[in-house]
């Protein structure tokens, strides 16, 4: 991929991928709110920021994501539901991406393969969804995978080779996750970069829209 599109670029799965695909020579451009002022909460910002950016990118993946406000956590019950704490979730998960999306039929070419990459979560399948808990961070994942599969039918349209698709990378070994890895297994940040880069690089146009995982297998809605 010649030229590559990473915002989230300081979070342990943004600075993976921002530094394999450098390594493998890409032209790499990297946004986030502690490098950049580039937050998703604030639609300003975005237009702002996203408008001075010249595409076309190759790939635009988008490595966001907040299971929680700043000194809370995740519910366990929906006895635990805070409505602010709920809607702060779904303005960094679901309405940031929304907004990143709009830009991209400005910043992906019309006449070759591109792929724009979302960084989802298999906890946001309501299919696989056997314990409950995590309501507010499972409510914006699964609306964050209803906005790429829109998003990517609208693209079809009219970039008939471009990829769209939500990702679950596994459960990666960074800050964010440290504290509810559990009995988990996690991968290192560069091996989770990897396994997306190897199958970023597979799929195709006839699986735009679609759920995956870190191993290419199809994650149920």
């Amino acid at each position: 991929m010649d030229r590559a599109l990473v915002i989230g670029a300081s979070g342990g799965i943004g600075q993976a991928v921002s530094a394999r695909l450098r390594a493998q020579g890409a032209d790499v451009t990297g946004l986030s709110r502690s490098d950049d002022g580039f937050d998703v909460t604030d639609p300003t910002s975005v237009e702002r920021i996203l408008g001075g950016v010249a595409g076309p990118f190759d790939l635009i993946f988008v490595a966001l994501g907040i299971l929680a406000p700043p000194g809370g956590a995740p519910e366990k019950t929906l006895a635990a539901i805070d409505a602010a704490a709920m809607a702060h979730v779904l303005a960094v998960n679901t309405i940031g991406p929304a907004l990143i999306l709009r830009h991209a039929t400005r910043l992906m070419p019309r006449d070759r393969r591109a792929v724009l990459a979302v960084l989802s979560a298999r906890v946001g399948s309501i299919g696989d969804n056997r314990i409950g808990g995590w309501h507010s961070y499972r409510a914006s994942k699964a609306a964050l995978n209803q906005i790429v599969h829109g998003a990517a039918i609208e693209l079809s349209r009219s970039h008939r080779q471009s990829v769209c698709v939500a990702l679950h990378p596994g459960t990666v070994a960074t800050p964010f996750t440290a504290d509810y890895a559990g009995r988990h297994a996690t991968v290192p940040s560069d091996k989770a970069a990897a396994n997306l880069l190897n199958l970023i690089t597979d799929l195709t146009p006839a699986q735009s829209g679609g759920f995956f995982d870190y191993s290419g297998a199809t994650v149920p809605w």
